[in-house]
């Protein structure tokens, strides 16, 4: 990579345009960048790498965006980077513009342009220059892929910072590590180590979970076989695990075996026990059941011989009630016509007494012939009680007539009154639907409008609360800038003082006859002073802490300023110029007009729903009138018909009433009439009739009673027996003749007479021995069942055990082998002896060819003295990998880099730096890097010192390559012919260019 132009405007400290030409520098070989503190050297380095990767080194990353313009750049100017370059064979020039907030072309106030880039090549054919690209992303892509680094391994390859080298030099393995890791891009294995400890973790949480499983199953086996069964001790991870519990399984297993075939044979034994018990039991039952029954027999013969008597007078009084039974159907019958009669004769007598007096006497025949007369008479009425039915039906019609032309007669004048007015009713609701349908419309354009206003309402109130915080921002963020320029600017200037006098602060820790560390000479005749004015370390590091803090705060300032204006320029182009008032009123105002026009466009569904309503009303009156209009001239017709039936039939009506109110009434006295002769007639041929009867039935009842054997049909009645007294009696006969009989059979038993010569039977003691015999096979059914299923158990879980442990088995050699490649990554292994982890590993590595790469330079700096080795050495309790040592010719002892003095540590790092940009350049593709910068640290040099290391980058130029020196010591002017000059002023910083 070789630098060529670079153009700078309104960048940093240069408020103008600058140019720089690198190719006119480069003619020398080595070029001096130089100025005074806080003129803008760095930022001549700043705009370099903010042109090739859009932002700035370091500490300075936070200054990007709008916070890279110059205080002193005219407001109409933008600020802009051009570098033209030449990188892989490829002419090249990248400009890039950050974001700017400039005047608005229009009005008060400014406004945001967004950040440009273009990317140009050369083509050297046809002598001009063509576009490539306009995509930050795109760009930052391909001039990375092309310079082959990253930015930060640019900042340390390129631009060399002398003073983190420095720290490199003396930091610890860890810091080391941080930075080669940043450089060579070794996170990946970083990432090898963390996704093996990963798997670790993941493998080891796998088997323990599967040995807890495992042990969870041997605590069920071990509550399954009880005392059977010990338990391993070793704990989930651990190895033999799976064998103790499977050989712990297998012992449980067989005693389990060897107590259920205990169990099966005392359940035989129990068995046969239990049935010769029950044999027994059964025997000494059967024997004491003959006794009772034998002893129960001889009593129930005792009380059958205690009731004989009454036995045989039951007998005399059931074959009585047999003889009655004969006369009984005649009792039955006279009783039977007596009850008839009787009923007869009252029913004659309250027939008779509603009879008029006339036919008190009359027999049943008369009776009969007065109620066919009355009868006749009823038929002669039945002709002119229906005419005076139709005549009450005739009226009624009348009077329903003359209510429904009443009825008419209202609805035909409410329709016609209704329809009179319809022309008004239906202009009045249409033009209530087309308003509500107006008003919707304009509804439905305000809510556009709605929206839109109220964001620009917002949008004012943010543009106008954020004017005042970009002011202050602004305020705030020049504050910071000139706090902490002048504290840049203090910090320097004592840096330089302390500079010039470092001779007297290494001269008063100078001893007689110990060797200087400068020089080595154990003499000292005459060593520096202090001054009055002398600046020791301390005030040097106590300005440089002010300065980086007022940095900080600069920084934060300007992040605030550009987030407050960016805000701004948002809130500014939603809302626009207008006024926040008058958007508030234009706000306001659509909303009240949109208010009124939902609420006039809400009645358009209830309009439209009243007009249909009414149109449908008017249909249904124009009909009803139609109808009522046939109505009335039917009604007439009928009422005519009406009046003509009813003139005959009331004439025929008057010649049939007589003197009676109504036909009605005449025909229902005759009815009475009719129906008490008959039923009086009736009655008295019942009794008549049931007379008769009776005395046929006393006949015949006295005739049985002399042939069943009784002297009168009294003494016959006496004998007979009620159903249920004859039912009893005969039970009772039944039931002794039944004992008699049941007795005899068991007194003519053998087995139970038998029996009864036997000794008495001891139920009690043979239920006990059964009882005892049971349960001893209850105890034994249940031992064996107990032990079965402890083997089906033990069975179960020895399989499911197997079967786990034949799963973990993979598992855990997949989790050793894991843990050993983790262990032997992260340095923990007992085969890593060093405690290297694997991205120490690769450091280490590229540490070596550092080192070897800067000793190549290191000794020609330092006269053949000085050699860079790396060292594998554990420092302390910690890792070994990245140590860094220094090998002095002189002393032939190897010491660390710490230990080296100011001017030696300079050129030393120097060197390293020289060796870690052609390791990261092999490293990263091989790109050839034409331009280095080396930024500050020669003051602290000797003449002889720094004639050397002006030697060896002069050296450079074997290479083809150019380097430019950034420092502010003035014997570099006399030694360095090209320069480019930093001149500050209040109006901000210019370039100086002098080709060598």
């Amino acid at each position: 990579m070789r630098l060529h132009r670079l153009d700078i405007t309104a960048f940093g400290p240069f408020g103008t345009g600058q140019r720089v030409d690198f190719d006119a520098l480069s003619g020398a070989g080595l070029f001096l960048l130089h100025g005074p503190t806080g003129a803008g050297k760095t930022s001549v380095l700043d705009a370099v790498c903010y042109a090739l990767y859009g932002s700035v080194p370091g500490a300075r990353q936070s200054g990007q965006g709008m916070g890279l313009r110059s205080d002193h750049a005219d407001p109409g100017t933008r600020t802009e980077v051009r570098l033209d370059l030449t990188v892989a064979g490829r002419r090249l020039e990248i400009t890039r513009q950050p974001p700017w907030q400039r005047p608005k072309k229009r009005g008060a106030g400014t406004t945001v342009d967004k950040a440009q880039t273009w990317l140009r090549e050369y083509d050297a054919a046809a002598g001009t220059w063509k576009d490539l690209s306009r995509s930050h992303q795109e760009i930052g892509e391909e001039i990375t892929q092309l310079l082959g680094m990253s930015r930060e391994q640019f900042c340390q390859v390129v631009l060399l910072p002398q003073g983190d080298f420095a720290r490199f030099l003396r930091a610890d393995a860890e810091a080391r590590g941080k930075l080669l890791g940043r450089l060579f891009d070794t996170q990946r294995f970083a990432e090898v180590e963390k996704r093996l400890a990963e798997r670790r973790r993941t493998t080891e949480a796998r088997v323990r979970d599967g040995d807890s499983a495992l042990l969870a199953d041997a605590h069920r086996m071990q509550q399954a076989a009880g005392d059977a069964m010990e338990l391993p001790e070793a704990a989930p991870g651990e190895p033999g695990l799976a064998e103790a519990v499977l050989g712990a399984a297998a012992v449980a297993r067989a005693t389990a075996r060897e107590q259920l075939a205990v169990a099966r044979c005392r359940l035989t034994a129990a068995e046969s026990a239990q049935a010769a018990a029950a044999r027994d039991l059964a025997g000494v039952r059967e024997r004491d059941r003959l006794q009772r029954r034998f002893a129960e027999a001889r009593a129930r013969a005792a009380r059958l011989a205690e009731r004989a008597d009454a036995h045989r007078e039951a007998r005399a009084r059931m074959e009585r009630a047999r003889k009655a039974e004969a006369v009984a159907p005649a009792l039955e019958l006279r009783d039977a016509a007596d009850a008839e009669h009787r009923r007869a004769r009252q029913a004659e007598v309250r027939a008779r007494a509603l009879l008029p007096d006339t036919h008190a006497e009359s027999g049943a025949a008369g009776l009969a012939a007065a109620a066919r007369r009355a009868a006749e008479e009823l038929g002669r009425l039945e002709s002119a009680r229906r005419a005076e039915q139709r005549l009450r039906s005739l009226t009624a019609e009348r009077a329903e007539l003359d209510r429904d032309e009443r009825a008419d007669d209202d609805l035909l004048a409410e329709a016609e009154s209704w329809l009179a007015g319809w022309d008004d009713t239906r202009e009045t609701l249409r033009t209530a639907v087309e308003s509500a349908q107006e008003a919707a419309a304009r509804a439905e354009q305000l809510a556009e409008r709605r929206e839109p206003a109220r964001r620009r309402l917002r949008a004012a109130r943010q543009r106008d609360q954020l004017a005042g915080d970009t002011d202050d921002a602004r305020r705030a963020a020049l504050a910071s800038a000139e706090r902490a320029t002048a504290a840049r600017a203090h910090w320097l200037d004592l840096k330089e003082q302390r500079l010039d006098g470092i001779a007297a602060e290494l001269a008063a820790h100078l001893t007689d006859g110990a060797p200087c560390a400068v020089c080595g000479a154990t003499e000292h005749p005459a060593p520096a002073r202090k001054d009055a004015g002398h600046v020791d370390r301390a005030a040097e590091e106590r300005a440089l802490a002010a300065y980086q803090r007022a940095e900080e705060e600069r920084t934060e300032a300007e992040r605030r300023l550009g987030t407050v204006r960016e805000a701004l320029a948002a809130a500014t182009a939603e809302a626009g110029d207008a006024p926040t008032e008058r958007l508030a009123e234009e706000a306001d105002a659509i909303e009240r007009e949109y208010a009124q026009a939902r609420a006039a466009a809400s009645a358009l569904h209830a309009a439209q729903e009243e007009l249909r309503r009414a149109e449908g009303e008017r249909e249904q009156r124009i009909t009803a009138q139609r109808e009522a209009a046939v109505r009335g001239a039917a009604r007439v017709g009928r009422r005519e018909r009406l009046e003509r039936e009813r003139a005959v039939l009331e004439e025929e009506v008057a010649q049939v009433r007589g003197t009676a109110d109504s036909v009605a009434a005449r025909a229902a006295h005759w009815e009475r009439q009719a129906a008490l002769l008959t039923d009086a007639a009736d009655a008295a041929r019942d009794a008549e009739d049931s007379a008769q009867r009776l005395k046929d039935a006393d006949a015949r009842l006295a005739a049985a009673a002399f042939r069943a054997g009784f002297d009168t049909p009294a003494a016959a009645a006496g004998a007979l027996l009620d159903d249920a007294a004859h039912r009893e009696l005969q039970r009772r006969l039944d039931a002794w003749q039944a004992e008699e009989a049941a007795v005899r059979a068991v007194l003519a038993e053998e087995d139970t007479a038998a029996a009864a010569h036997l000794p008495p039977a001891d139920v009690t003691a043979a239920e006990s021995a059964a009882e005892a015999a049971a349960r001893w096979l209850r105890e034994a059914a249940s031992a064996r069942d107990a032990a079965a299923r402890r083997c089906a158990e033990l069975d179960r879980l020895s399989a499911r055990a197997t079967d786990a442990a034949r799963r973990l088995a993979p598992l855990r050699e997949e989790y050793e082998r894991v843990a050993r490649l983790s262990a032997l990554t992260a340095g923990t292994s007992a085969d890593n002896g060093r405690r290297m982890r694997l991205e120490a590993y690769v450091l280490a590595a590229r540490l070596e060819q550092v080192a070897a790469a800067a000793t190549v330079r290191l000794r020609r700096m330092s006269s053949g003295r000085y050699t860079l080795v790396h060292s594998d050495d554990r420092a302390g309790r910690g890792r070994s990998g990245l140590g860094l040592h220094v090998v002095d010719a002189w002393t032939g002892r190897e010491r660390d880099t710490a230990t080296l003095s100011g001017g030696e540590t300079f050129f030393a790092s120097l060197a390293l730096a020289l060796g870690l940009a052609d390791v990261v350049t092999d490293e990263t593709g091989g790109v050839r890097l034409d331009t280095l910068f080396i930024d500050e640290g020669f003051g602290s040099l000797d003449d002889q010192t720094l004639d050397e290391v002006l030697d060896v980058l002069d050296s450079l130029r074997e290479r083809d390559r150019s380097v430019g020196i950034v420092s502010h010591v003035a014997d570099l002017r006399r030694r360095v012919h090209a320069q480019l000059e930093v001149v500050k002023g209040r109006t901000g910083s210019v370039l100086r260019q002098r080709d060598g």
